[in-house]
């Protein structure tokens, strides 16, 4: 069999000569195998510390490999869970109009806890979730229902609050915004419609 430089350290005799690289030997590099992986994990998006441990522990990765590579990554700024939650939390209460608590609970799933969620969920202040939550609610009131009628219009304000729920908001909260809404379009109406 022919020898040949794959031109990695390692790869010569103790002579200087090259050695044949055998098929897989790299693969059983865990080091090399568990780089690969995150650097194609952080190529397609942000992600934290925790999630790039779950995949490669779902790779087979050892333990002790998984803690060392994601140390040298954090070493080297390619990892930083602090600026993956503040741009996690201006994303998603952006394009999502989540609430903080909704954003709290993603970012938990995601390994990001305690001082670092908080100090991310500080770009949203109550101004903010109202406004956001308003925004939200004026969007998916439904603008063909008769709100002149009360059973409709309750059944409207039970729909809304309930989807401001799902995105975090408090029930004190989805029936604050709801009836500002609900009664901006009232205000909108001719009174003959009443």
């Amino acid at each position: 069999m022919q020898q040949h430089n794959s031109g990695f350290p390692g790869t010569e005799s103790h002579s200087g000569e090259p050695v044949a690289v055998q098929p897989g030997e790299r693969e059983r590099d865990p080091y090399g195998t568990a780089r690969n992986i995150v650097l194609r994990q952080l190529t397609s998006a942000p992600k934290s510390r925790r999630q790039l441990a779950v995949k490669l522990a779902e790779k087979d990765i050892p333990h002790d490999v998984i803690e060392a590579v994601l140390d040298r990554f954090e070493e080297v700024q390619l990892i930083d869970d602090a600026e993956f939650a503040r741009m996690w939390v201006a994303s998603r209460s952006r394009t999502k109009s989540l609430a903080r608590s909704a954003l709290k609970r993603e970012l938990s799933e995601k390994g990001i806890t305690g001082d670092l969620a908080e100090e991310a969920l500080e770009q949203v202040s109550d101004e903010d979730e109202l406004e956001s939550a308003r925004a939200l609610a004026g969007r998916k009131l439904q603008h063909s229902v008769d709100l002149t009628d009360r059973a409709a219009r309750d059944k409207q304000a039970r729909r809304l609050v309930s989807m401001l729920a799902r995105k975090g908001y408090s029930p004190s909260v989805g029936y604050r915004v709801v009836n500002e809404v609900i009664g901006e379009v009232l205000e909108q109406q001719p009174e003959d419609d009443w």
